[in-house]
Order: structure tokens, then C-alpha cells, then sequence
């Protein structure tokens, strides 16, 4: 018997050592990377977007950076994403399951796919679909908040506004679109003039490197400070209008190819590469004109509940039992209420992306089932969609537009700085295989 007690409490200690050791390698295998206020980069989430960028650049034939300068842009990324969804949290900014799975419905879609196939092809290249999902909620508060707080320090007078509009009718170069590569060689905090002056030798470093036939993407992604670094720099097809004043002053009449720079800036020294130039056509603009009924969930108001009572509204309305007009008078929430919901004749890409793509699936005079968009739940009639001409009021707004989107990419880059220099940031370093 004693034997037995013996054995039986040295197979335990065997058994317990090894459940003892299993966790204590499970984890092991997820660390903390970096330390962000009252938030962490785990180094799972490092990895998962490293395998990413690189199953990305092997698909698509392209050259990535060293594994050090690939990590270090991947944990800005990270880190910047950790302090955009803590704000996001301070200022009440939610992305409800509904409102990421319509997200997700409408990526699908331009992909020409289901959801359900969209889910697919992501796990046949080996993407944990959960996972993804959720680095979909991510960018969509980020972007939410960053819009939220860079909107604060734009103000464009109504004298830049005309100035604009004159010189869009005179500038044949409206017809042109680039797409541009831009590696920004950054400043450190409060920088001195030896922190200029190296910056300015290593920006000149790479333009010599690009004018021996470097590739463009891969210094992007392994020098660049901007937030287009990891998508190597590319800042897509823009009119000279939305770029920065000093690229659009100096691109004009360069060829394909051109590289520019280095011209300093604020936050360091850009250089910038003229990847591709193609002509515009001219569009005809279409118009919308709906009116919704917006209920804001809240700690006392729930989601479903919300999401419920617009449910109600629809069934009264298509009873006959109810007026839409009225109905939006005396619970919708918003400055359009007043006005029984009617938002007037809009731009539908002027409105939340949410809002936007439900509009687009409608047919005059039909409601949509309630839906949710980052400012509430919404039930939304179509009265009309009609296509103009370019008016006098739609180039004002196209150039308001366009000045705020000039203003925007710098500006935003600009708070970004100013938000990761306050924060407390503490980066560990990877371990060394």
C-alpha cells in the first residue's frame, strides 16, 4: 500500500511538473513588446502583423527590408493603434459587432465575394479570421478618433476657399492625377540643429540610393517615418489640389519617374517619387436626398433596445400607422430632427461610411432596416437621387474638400507626433534567436 501512495504521488509530481512546465512555456510564447500608458503591444499581435507583411510581399513579388526595420515600422503601427483605441475609449467611440460585420460585408463585396467566401480566402492564407476581424475594429476607431481630434485644429477661411476655385479654372493640370512614393525622413523630438543636420545627410543618402535604382518600397518601409511606410510609401492617386503645397509646387510638369527632394518640413525631410501620372475623366455628380431617424444608444439605452425601437418605427410606418416626419420630430436625435429627419440634398460620400453604403443599396422611396453607423442606430428613407452638373455651391465644396484633405495628412501627422511624445512608451527589445 505504502508502494502504491508512493508511485501514485510521484506520477502527481511527474504530471503536475509537466502541466506546471506546459504553462509556464504557453506563457512564455506571449510577451509584452512594448509598453503604451495604460496599455500593452503583445508580442503575438508583433508577429501576426509581421506574417502578414510578408505573406503580402511574397504574393505580390515584392522586396521587404531587414527583419530589425520591419519590426521597428510594424511596432510604431502597433503602438500607434494601442494609444488611437485607448483615446478612442476615453471619448466613447464603439464599433458595434453590427456595424464591423456591415464593414466586413462591404469588403467582401468589392472583392466580388460573400462574406462567408470573404472569411474563406483569409483562413486559406492562413489569417486567423477572429483575429482579423478585430484589427478591422481597430482601424475603424482609429480612424474615427483621428478624424475626430485632427478636425479640431483644421480652419480653412472662406478667402482660401476662393482662392482655390480660381485656380482650379484656371489650371489645365485639374485633368491630371498622380500617385506619388513618400519617405519621410523624421525629426526626433525637439530636435537640434545636429539632429537636422544628420537627418539631412541621411535623406540625402537615400535619394542617392534611389537614383541608383533602389527600390523605392523597400527604403519606405525599412526608413520612412510617415504613415504610409508600410505600404511603402504610397500615397495613391490624388489631383495636385489634395497634395501638401509643397509637393504639388513641385511635381507639376515632372515626369514618371522624377525623384524630388529633400525638402524639409516640420517633422524632418521628405523626399517624394512620382510612381505614376494618368489623366482624370471628368464625372457627372450624383445626389441623394434622405431623411433618417437617429437613436443614440447610451448606458441606460442598449444596443438592442435601440436597434429594437427603430424596428418598431418600420412596422408602424409600412402599417400606415405612423409618420415617418412625426415620428423623427419627437425621437430622433440630432440637429435634423426639427425638420423631420430630412437631410436635404447631399454628396452620399460626405456621409458616415455606414450610412453611405446603406444609402447606395436603396431605391427611391424605400426605408432600409435599421443599421448602425459610429454616430447611432439609423432607420433612413430615400426620397430621390438625381446626377448634376458641376455647380458653383459643388466647387466650393470640391475645393473646401481638397484644402482640408491638403491640410489633413499633415495636420494629422503632426497630432500624432504630439500624441505619442506625451504618452509613456516603453519598447522591449525582441529576443534574439
Amino acid at each position: 500500500m505504502k508502494k502504491t501512495i508512493t508511485a501514485f504521488t510521484l506520477l502527481t509530481s511527474l504530471l503536475l511538473g509537466f502541466s506546471l512546465q506546459a504553462k509556464a512555456e504557453e506563457v512564455s510564447l506571449d510577451k509584452v513588446a512594448a509598453i503604451v500608458n495604460s496599455g500593452v503591444v503583445l508580442e503575438s499581435e508583433v508577429q501576426d502583423l509581421l506574417k502578414t507583411i510578408k505573406n503580402n510581399a511574397e504574393r505580390n513579388d515584392q522586396t521587404l527590408p531587414s527583419d530589425n526595420a520591419l519590426r521597428t515600422q510594424v511596432m510604431d503601427k502597433l503602438i500607434n493603434d494601442s494609444l488611437m483605441v485607448q483615446m478612442g475609449e476615453r471619448m466613447g467611440v464603439q464599433v458595434s459587432d453590427a456595424q464591423l460585420d456591415d464593414t466586413l460585408t462591404n469588403m467582401a463585396r468589392e472583392n466580388n465575394l460573400t462574406l462567408e467566401q470573404f472569411r474563406d480566402a483569409l483562413i486559406a492564407d492562413g489569417i486567423v479570421y477572429e483575429k482579423y476581424r478585430e484589427s478591422v475594429r481597430t482601424e475603424l476607431i482609429s480612424g474615427e478618433v483621428r478624424r475626430a481630434n485632427v478636425r479640431r485644429r483644421i480652419y480653412i477661411s472662406p478667402q482660401e476657399v476662393d482662392n482655390l476655385m480660381a485656380e482650379m479654372q484656371s489650371q489645365e493640370s485639374l485633368d491630371v492625377e498622380y500617385n506619388l512614393g513618400h519617405i519621410l525622413i523624421e525629426f526626433p523630438p525637439e530636435p537640434t540643429q545636429e539632429d537636422m543636420n544628420k537627418a539631412k545627410v541621411r535623406a540625402d543618402k537615400v535619394i542617392e540610393l534611389l537614383n541608383e535604382g533602389s527600390d523605392f518600397a523597400r527604403i519606405a518601409i525599412a526608413s520612412s517615418g510617415d504613415a504610409n511606410a508600410l505600404e511603402g510609401g504610397e500615397l495613391g492617386w490624388r489631383n495636385i489640389n489634395e497634395l501638401p503645397t509643397l509637393f504639388s509646387e513641385i511635381i507639376e510638369g515632372k515626369d514618371k519617374g522624377t525623384i524630388l527632394g529633400p525638402i524639409r518640413t516640420g517633422l524632418g525631410f521628405s523626399i517624394v517619387k512620382i510612381l505614376d501620372i494618368r489623366g482624370r475623366q471628368v464625372v457627372e455628380v450624383e445626389e441623394v436626398r434622405a431623411r433618417h431617424i437617429l437613436i443614440k444608444p447610451s448606458i441606460i439605452l442598449s444596443e438592442a433596445k435601440a436597434e429594437a425601437i427603430l424596428q418598431g418605427f418600420l412596422e408602424q410606418i409600412n402599417a400606415g400607422e405612423a409618420d415617418f416626419a412625426e415620428l423623427a420630430k419627437e425621437h430622433s436625435e440630432g440637429p435634423t430632427s426639427v425638420r423631420g429627419g430630412d437631410l436635404g440634398w447631399a454628396d452620399p460620400n460626405s456621409y458616415d461610411p455606414a450610412f453611405r453604403d446603406a444609402l447606395a443599396r436603396m431605391k427611391k422611396d424605400e426605408y432600409h432596416k435599421p443599421f448602425r453607423s459610429s454616430f447611432g442606430w439609423h432607420l433612413v428613407q430615400l426620397n430621390d437621387r438625381r446626377t448634376i452638373d458641376a455647380s458653383k455651391q459643388m466647387n466650393e465644396n470640391r475645393a473646401y474638400q481638397l484644402l482640408f484633405k491638403r491640410k489633413f495628412g499633415m495636420e494629422s501627422a503632426r497630432w500624432m507626433k504630439e500624441t505619442r511624445d506625451e504618452a509613456y512608451i516603453e519598447i522591449f527589445e525582441a529576443d534574439s534567436e
